[in-house]
């Protein structure tokens, strides 16, 4: 198990579309998908995409779980996508707080659908059909876009309205250290 090198916003591979696995069992994929589980675990993502550590290939990680990052998120076992697609939305979106590993330091709140169906194959090559809302719904989203060529940056009207991570701490969790009177 190794942990893979993160690229950041700008590096061609993020910006183009990934193509889909389709040897599933081969050595490649198989070792992939373990590098991305670590590779997400020691980076306290919430979800990884192949691109991001520079293969364009359609699989991504969702591993959501409670953290500084992300302290309101659902629990969520490590779970291999493998050429995943948004089969129906239900057309209402939210704005959200995201942040990514590829654009370090950045947060915005980004408009996602609230319930998506889904379907991909998992690292077993079982072909899974389910239907996602809320926080993990939104994972899904962001990881898509991610092996589509888009980061969450490219959903904002006007990449300003993205603030750096300390501001974006302070609207979530406002200094407690003031003095009560």
């Amino acid at each position: 198990m190794s942990t893979l090198t993160i690229l950041q916003r700008g590096e061609p591979v993020l910006s183009a579309i990934s193509k889909p696995i389709l040897n599933i069992d081969s050595a490649e994929i198989k070792q992939l998908i373990i590098d991305l589980k670590s590779t997400v675990a020691l980076a306290k993502g919430v979800g990884i995409a192949a691109p991001q550590v520079g293969k364009s290939l359609r699989l991504f990680i969702m591993c959501s779980a409670p953290s500084e990052r992300y302290p309101d998120a659902p629990l969520l076992a490590p779970s291999v996508i493998i050429n995943p697609e948004i089969t129906h939305t239900n057309n209402e979106q939210e704005l959200g707080w995201e942040g990514c590993l590829s654009v370090k330091g950045k947060r915005a709140l980004v408009p996602r659908y609230t319930r998506i169906e889904v379907k991909f194959l998992d690292e077993s090559g079982i072909k899974h059909t389910q239907t996602l809302t809320g926080f993990l719904a939104r994972i899904f989203q962001h990881e898509l876009d991610h092996l589509d060529g888009i980061t969450f940056i490219e959903r904002l009207d006007d990449e300003s309205d993205a603030i750096d991570e300390q501001q974006w701490r302070n609207i979530i969790s406002p200094d407690k250290t003031a003095t009560k009177t």
